[in-house]
């Protein structure tokens, strides 16, 4: 099945901005890639501030689809945990960290609009991975407080997403650095 125009674009900016962030990529760059004039672009997306806060909003459904496939995976929390750890491990074979922890870096120069749309990116994922540590404290008789193990867990995967990024073997450098904390912290993993 062929992708449509808009699916095109939206698929290489999303590639542009995981590898070069939101200031490093044009509609010239796209245009190039697609094989389309900037003026089609346009078409789709009359600005770039437009185009990313679809994005994003793409970035983030796509995000809270997989939480849904690991929360329905009937596996239990700690495996459930590392599920969501390898959303963001399976990044780095491509050389791509979370889209909206490089857009975060940007986020002075990024639209409201953009800006709210990572903003609930960040809300719903850590909500979810809050209820996910919930049931393991409950079930698995961890010892934590969801809340602020949620936003430390996000954090740490996205520090390390950015360390591997630098690294030789970034998958191997990502392993190193996140898989000690979960297993000391989550001692049944």
């Amino acid at each position: 099945m062929e992708k449509n125009t808009a699916t095109q674009i939206l698929d290489v900016a999303q590639e542009m901005v995981r590898n070069r962030g939101y200031s490093a990529f044009s509609y010239a760059d796209i245009s190039k890639q697609v094989g389309i004039r900037k003026a089609s672009i346009h078409y789709h997306f009359p600005s770039k501030d437009e185009l990313v806060k679809e994005l994003v909003k793409r970035y983030r459904e796509g995000m809270m689809r997989a939480c849904d496939r690991i929360a329905q995976s009937n596996t239990n929390p700690d495996q459930q945990i590392f599920q969501f750890v390898d959303l963001y491990r399976n990044g780095l074979k491509d050389k791509q960290i979370c889209l909206c922890a490089m857009l975060a870096a940007d986020y002075a120069v990024l639209p409201q609009s953009v800006r709210e749309e990572i903003q609930t990116f960040f809300q719903e994922t850590e909500a979810w991975l809050t209820k996910l540590l919930q049931q393991g404290c409950d079930t698995q008789k961890w010892t934590c407080q969801p809340e602020q193990e949620a936003k430390g867990l996000i954090a740490m995967l996205q520090g390390a997403q950015l360390l591997a990024r630098c690294a030789t073997d970034s998958t191997t450098t990502f392993e190193q650095v996140v898989y000690p904390l979960l297993a000391a912290k989550f001692p049944s993993s």
